[in-house]
C-alpha cells in the first residue's frame, strides 16, 4: 500500500511538472508570436522610408518609443512635452499633434497596432525635429528665386541614432537655434501674442501728415497709438509737442525711417501697421533663423538686405557698421540671400561689366551712338581692346554680342576704389561706389544686385586689422599706386546676406523693416498654408 501511494505521488508530481513545462512553452511561443507580429508591422510601416527601414533593421526591429522599458516611456514623455511647445516656435502644430499621439498609443492594443504606432512616432519625430532644426519650408527657392541659401538639413538616420544615444530632454532642446536672436524673437512672439489678446494697439491714426505744433483729434489718435506702443507715457496733451516729436523720432529709428520727427505718410503707414502683421514678421524671422541654424563664424560679415546696413560681427558683437545700397526691386536686380566666404579685396578694381548689363543696357546705347559709354573699353575674346570706330553694333543682339566691356580703375569706376570678393555663382560682392548721394536715402535699393558700402575704406581697415599693424597706411599705399592690387585676407571671413524685416535688439524695442522685395509676405503665406497660426495668448 505504501509503495502504491508513493508511485501515485510521483506520477501526480510528474504530470504537474509536465503541465508547467507545457504552459511555459505555450507562453514563450505566444510571446514570440507577439514579437514577430510587432517586428513585421515595424518593417512594413518603415519600408517606405529608407533611413527608418535601415535604422530598425540594424536594431532587429526593437522598439524605441512603444516598449515597456523605462527609457521608452521617458522618450515618449519628453517628446509629448516638446510637441506641446511647438506653437511657441511658430511651427505648424497640426503636423504633430500630441493628442493624436496619445490617442494612437491608447488604441494600440495588438502587437501590430503597436508596431505601426512605433513607426508613426519616429516619422513624426523626424518631421518635427527637421522643422525645428532647419525650418518648416524645405525649399525656399521655390517660393522666391532670390532665396538661394543652402540649408543644412539633419539626416533622418542621424536623428534616429541621436534619439537612442542621447538624453531625450537635452536632445529635443538642442534642435532649436541657440542664438540670442532666436531667443529674443521667441520672447517678442510671446509679447505680441499677449498684445493681440488685449486688442492690439487700438484705433489707427487718420490723416496723412502731422508736424510739431499741430493739434486736434488726429494728434490725439497719434498720441494714443504711441502710448499703446510704449513710446510715451500716458498723457492728456492734444498738441504735437516735444514729447510726441521725440517719440515719433524713436519710432522712426526703430523702423528704419528718416528720423525727422514728422509723422508723414510713410511713418503713419508704419505706425498704423496692425500688431498681427508685426507678429507674422516675427514668426517669419524665426523661420529664417532656423535656415541659418549653424556656426556663422566668430568673425563674419552680416548684410541685412531690407535694413540697408552691412556689419562686421566679432564674437557676437557688432564691431563695425555702415550704410549699404542693395539691389533694386526688379526681377533681375534683387540681391539674393546666401552665405559664402570672403577671400580677398581688390584695390583700384577694374569693372568687368556683367554680361546681362552689357547686352541689356550698354549695347542698345551703343547701337544708337557708337561713342556712348566711352568710359568702357571694348575687349574681344583674346583680351585685346577693340576700336569702336570699326564696329557696327547694329548687327549684334543680346545673344550674339561678342565683346566684353571693362572699366579701368579710377574714381569714376562703377565699383569705386575697392571691392570685397567672396566668389560665388551669382556674381555678388561688396564694393565702393562713386554714387555717394544714394546713401542719404531712406530706402536704398538701387544697385544691380551687389552691395555698395558707404564707408568702404573703413570697412577695409577693419578687415585688415587682424593681419597688418597699420591697416590704414597699408591700404592707402596700395590705393596710391593707381594699379589694381589684390589683397588676400589672411583669415577668410564668412559673409551672410540675410533678409529680416523683424530684428531684435539686446536692449530696446524690436526693430521692423519694410518687406522691400515682398519675400516675407510669400513666406508667411506658405507658413499659413502649412498650418502655422497667429495666437492670442492671455496671461
Amino acid at each position: 500500500m505504501t509503495l502504491l501511494l508513493n508511485r501515485f505521488r510521483i506520477t501526480r508530481a510528474f504530470v504537474f511538472m509536465c503541465a508547467v513545462v507545457l504552459a511555459a512553452g505555450l507562453g514563450a511561443s505566444d510571446a514570440s508570436a507577439q514579437n514577430t507580429a510587432f517586428r513585421q508591422a515595424v518593417a512594413e510601416a518603415a519600408s517606405g522610408n529608407e533611413a527608418l527601414a535601415e535604422f530598425y533593421r540594424t536594431r532587429n526591429y526593437e522598439a524605441v518609443w512603444t516598449g515597456r522599458a523605462g527609457r521608452d516611456r521617458s522618450r515618449r514623455r519628453a517628446f509629448l512635452s516638446a510637441l506641446a511647445k511647438a506653437g511657441d516656435h511658430g511651427l505648424p502644430v497640426a503636423r504633430y499633434n500630441p493628442e493624436e499621439i496619445r490617442s494612437m498609443l491608447r488604441a494600440a492594443r495588438s502587437p501590430r497596432e503597436r508596431g505601426l504606432a512605433e513607426v508613426k512616432l519616429s516619422e513624426m519625430y523626424i518631421t518635427w525635429a527637421t522643422d525645428l532644426r532647419s525650418g518648416v519650408i524645405r525649399n525656399p527657392r521655390r517660393i522666391d528665386d532670390g532665396i538661394v541659401r543652402e540649408i543644412a538639413r539633419p539626416a533622418p538616420a542621424s536623428l534616429m541614432n541621436a534619439l537612442v544615444e542621447s538624453s531625450p530632454n537635452a536632445l529635443f532642446r538642442s534642435f532649436a537655434p541657440r542664438t540670442p536672436e532666436y531667443t529674443r524673437l521667441m520672447e517678442e512672439k510671446t509679447r505680441f501674442e499677449r498684445l493681440l489678446a488685449r486688442g492690439g494697439w487700438g484705433a489707427t491714426v487718420p490723416g496723412s501728415k502731422y508736424e510739431p505744433g499741430a493739434s486736434g483729434a488726429g494728434v490725439v489718435a497719434l498720441r494714443d497709438r504711441l502710448i499703446a506702443m510704449d513710446y510715451i507715457r500716458r498723457s492728456t496733451t492734444q498738441t504735437y509737442d516735444g514729447t510726441i516729436q521725440a517719440a515719433v523720432q524713436q519710432f522712426q529709428i526703430d523702423h528704419g525711417l528718416n528720423p525727422d520727427g514728422v509723422a508723414g505718410e510713410g511713418t503713419l503707414r508704419e505706425i498704423n501697421t496692425p500688431a498681427a502683421n508685426r507678429l507674422a514678421s516675427i514668426v517669419v524671422a524665426m523661420e529664417r533663423e532656423r535656415w541659418v541654424n549653424q556656426e556663422r563664424g566668430s568673425r563674419h560679415v552680416l548684410v541685412n538686405i531690407p535694413d540697408f546696413q552691412a556689419q562686421i560681427i566679432d564674437n557676437g558683437q557688432v564691431t563695425f557698421q555702415t550704410r549699404s545700397v542693395v539691389g533694386a526691386n526688379d526681377s533681375d536686380r534683387r540681391t539674393p540671400e546666401f552665405s559664402d566666404i570672403m577671400e580677398h579685396m581688390v584695390i583700384n578694381p577694374t569693372w568687368n561689366v556683367p554680361r546681362s548689363i552689357a547686352v541689356k543696357e550698354y549695347l542698345p546705347m551703343m547701337q544708337r551712338n557708337p561713342g556712348a559709354a566711352g568710359h568702357l573699353r571694348l575687349v574681344n575674346a583674346s583680351g585685346q581692346t577693340v576700336d569702336r570706330a570699326g564696329i557696327d553694333f547694329s548687327q549684334y543682339n543680346e545673344r550674339t554680342f561678342p565683346f566684353n566691356l571693362k572699366q579701368p580703375p579710377s574714381r569714376r569706376n562703377a565699383l569705386g576704389l575697392v571691392k570685397f570678393m567672396f566668389p560665388n555663382r551669382y556674381n555678388i560682392y561688396l564694393h565702393d561706389t562713386p554714387a555717394k548721394n544714394l546713401f542719404s536715402r531712406e530706402t536704398r535699393a538701387f544697385s544691380h544686385g551687389c552691395i555698395r558700402l558707404n564707408d568702404p575704406f573703413d570697412f577695409a581697415y577693419a578687415l585688415l586689422a587682424p593681419q597688418v599693424s597699420n591697416p590704414e597706411t597699408y591700404f592707402q599705399e596700395r590705393l596710391a599706386s593707381g594699379n589694381e592690387r589684390v589683397v588676400p585676407l589672411a583669415t577668410p571671413v564668412p559673409v551672410h546676406l540675410i533678409y529680416r524685416t523683424a530684428v531684435t535688439q539686446p536692449r530696446g524695442k524690436i526693430n521692423f523693416r519694410r518687406d522691400i522685395y515682398g519675400r516675407d509676405a510669400k513666406i508667411w503665406d506658405h507658413l499659413k498654408n502649412a498650418g502655422v497660426e497667429l495666437r492670442a495668448r492671455r496671461g
